[in-house]
Formats: structure tokens, sequence, C-alpha cells
């Protein structure tokens, strides 16, 4: 837990985001985890992510925008992205995250910009999913998700297990017919919101993931943890839940033959595919869900 929590620490730091930037070992790193810089290396990706016979969800890094300017430009990115899909011919859809649209500066802002992209979507029969971020955005989160839900039903949350308020969430989405990623979180969040223990993370995890293939609209179970994705697939088969009715999600560079040996047993697999040059905070977050990867750090940051 003390690595986890130093590199979650690390991944808001500018001085340390600097000294990773100038390492080339920062290089094999961005290529394992971040499909390139540009929408074109994005879409290669997902070219052969296809070919395997899985889909995508397409991020735009960046988050935390600080000027409507910026949260345009996302916007216009994200429009790009969806039309890029669609001429492209991939099986992908796009992921969204309210502060790059503006949360921070405006929430009136962040719902227009997220309605020219949900809109955009609906014209192009794409499924939009709004990434969830720390426990300070959450309620403003599902509440603009709540004023798009009213109009346009192509929109899609994620809830985070580790937050004890996720029980309540899940069901009033499950009531709602909001279809759900469920993941288990991965921002540094204090006890008095959050589960600290694995243990209880993954209690949580599974508990809510067993209810959503119960009862929820196409679950996006998303986890790399086998133990875990063994149970929801003995309880999908105990209530006989078809292999067509939910979905396994992975990030993009994790456990790919993981995702190789689900697809092939018939599992849908869609992989978080992440793009753009604002990569180092999604980086670090992705080496605090897995400390062990701070050793390739450790063993090349200082190599000439």
């Amino acid at each position: 837990m003390l690595a986890r929590a130093v590199l979650l620490r690390l991944s808001n730091s500018p001085v340390a985001e600097r000294f990773v930037r100038r390492s080339r070992a920062s290089a094999g790193l961005v290529r394992r985890f971040i499909a390139g810089e540009t929408l074109d290396s994005a879409c290669a990706v997902v070219r052969d992510l296809n070919a395997a016979g899985m889909s995508a969800t397409l991020d735009y890094l960046g988050e935390n925008v600080t000027n409507p300017a910026e949260a345009r430009a996302s916007v216009e990115t994200c429009l790009r992205t969806q039309n890029a899909i669609r001429e492209r011919g991939l099986n992908a859809n796009v992921s969204v995250k309210l502060t790059q649209l503006g949360l921070d500066i405006d929430t009136d802002l962040a719902t227009e910009n997220l309605r020219a992209v949900v809109e955009n979507g609906e014209r192009l029969g794409q499924f939009v999913r709004i990434d969830m971020e720390s426990s300070a955005h959450t309620e403003r989160t599902l509440a603009v998700h709540r004023s798009l839900w009213q109009s346009h039903r192509n929109v899609g949350i994620v809830l985070q297990s580790y937050l004890y308020r996720t029980d309540a969430d899940l069901e009033a989405a499950i009531a709602q017919g909001i279809r759900v990623r469920l993941v288990k979180g991965a921002y540094d969040e204090p006890a008095s919101v959050a589960h600290r223990k694995k243990t209880d993370v993954d209690a949580a995890f599974l508990r809510q993931a067993k209810r959503l293939l119960d009862a929820g609209d196409y679950p996006a179970i998303a986890t790399h943890d086998e133990r875990l994705i063994r149970g929801c697939q003995e309880h999908a088969v105990s209530i006989g839940l078809s292999l067509a009715s939910y979905e396994f999600q992975m990030l993009y560079g994790i456990r790919r033959d993981l995702q190789t040996a689900l697809c092939g047993l018939g599992h849908p697999v869609r992989i978080y595919t992440p793009y753009g040059e604002k990569w180092y905070g999604y980086m670090m977050r992705r080496l605090a869900e897995r400390p062990a990867n701070l050793w390739f750090i450790v063993k090349n940051l200082f190599r000439r």
C-alpha cells in the first residue's frame, strides 16, 4: 500500500512529471500503457484489437482543464475521435472525463460540452461513457449524467467499488436502466469515503458485480483480477446469463494474456485504450494499481 500511495502522490507532482518525461525509460512505459500520442496511432491500435476479436473504448487523455478554450478543444478532439471511429469502421466508442470538459470551471459548461459529444455519438450510433474521477467529483459527475439521461440514452457511467456510496449509486443506476462500468477505483481517497484495504475493495467489487449481472443493463465488469473474473463467470452461469449479456473490460497493455484468453472463451472483451500527449497522470495511476511495475522504472530510469 505504501508504494501505491507514493505513486498516486507522484501522479500529481509537476517535478516528478518533468523528471519522468526526460527519462528514456519513460518511452517504454508509454508504449506499454498508451496507444500513442495521435488519433491515427490510436486508431491503428484499435484496428489491431478489433482484428483480435476485441472492441475498444478510446480515451483522449487530459483532465482538470482550467479555461473554457481548453475544454472546447477537448470536445473537438472527442468529436474527431467519434468521426474517425465511424469513418474507419472501428468497433469502438469514446470515454470522456468531465474535468476535461470543464467541470472544475463550471458545471453548466461541462454539461453542454458533454451534450455535444453525446449528440454526435447519437447521430453516429455510438455509445459514450463518462469516466469517473476522484470522490470530489463523484456527485457532480452523476448530476451531469442525470441531466443528459432525460433525453439521451446512449450515455453511461462508471462506478468505483472502493467508495462507500457506490452500493446506493449502483441501485439507482439499475433502477433507471443506466449502463455501468464497474471498477475498483484508482485515486488516493481518504478512509472517510473509501475502503482502504484490498480485501474490502475486492469484496465490494464482487458483490456489486454480481448485482449488476443480476439486474444491470449490459454490465461492463472492469478488472484484471482473475479471482474476481472467475467469481463473475460462475455467478453468470448460476443465473443462466448468456455471454452476450455483459462484457469484461481491461486496460490497454495490462494482462494481454488474460484479455486473449477471455476472448477465446467467447466473452465480449473491451479494451480501454488511452491516447494523447497528457499521459503522465494516467500512467502513474496504472503503475499504482500494480506497484510491481515500479521495478521497471528503478532498473531503467538512470540507464544511459
